[in-house]
């Protein structure tokens, strides 16, 4: 059996659970075995030459974690962080290494277990040209959820030089502990 996903032993029916979360009123989802921890929003610190959707880093029990708000990834409206904003932190299998990822949203709404067989593919609207962060639609609660694929959203691309850092600092904690 697939430890990352549930078996519903009446129908034998396969389902995992998402953690939902809201952005411009509309729900997202991330499976639940992806996040680590979610975190009120704080401060964090910017690193130069990232995309304006990466808002710094934070360092998280001495991981440098980027930190990702995903309004301005997805192309929504900008707003204001309140006191119901929050980071969910990821930790995802990405070319055989865990990485570690922060996304900015602006509520966590739910936790719900997910039957395979309700989650529909995305609609192609035109030429990709590489795999979409949409894993699946789900209706619930006559809502449409959108579920996301946590190591899709990681682009590595952005985040080479954050493994620079994260080399780095490892290397000066050596060095000063010598």
């Amino acid at each position: 059996m697939d430890n990352r996903t549930l078996t519903d032993i009446d129908t034998g029916e396969k389902s995992t659970q998402f953690l939902t979360f809201i952005m411009a009123d509309e729900e997202y989802g991330v499976e639940i075995l992806d996040v680590q921890e979610i975190r009120g929003w704080e401060p964090c610190t910017e690193i130069p030459n990232m995309p304006e959707y990466v808002k710094g880093v934070i360092n998280l029990r001495g991981t440098i974690v980027p930190i990702v708000d995903l309004r301005q990834k997805f192309g929504l409206n900008n707003i204001e962080y309140s006191a119901t904003t929050v980071v969910i932190v990821v930790m995802v299998l990405v070319e055989g290494k865990s990485k570690v990822m922060g996304l900015v949203v602006d509520a966590v709404s739910d936790v719900h277990t997910i039957s395979h067989h309700d989650i529909n593919l995305p609609p192609q609207l035109g030429q990709s040209d590489g795999p979409s962060v949409i894993r699946g639609l789900v209706s619930i609660n006559n809502k449409m959820v959108v579920l996301l694929s946590s190591s899709l959203l990681l682009d590595l691309e952005q985040f080479k030089n954050m493994e620079q850092i994260n080399t780095q600092r490892a290397e000066h904690a050596i060095a000063v502990n010598d």
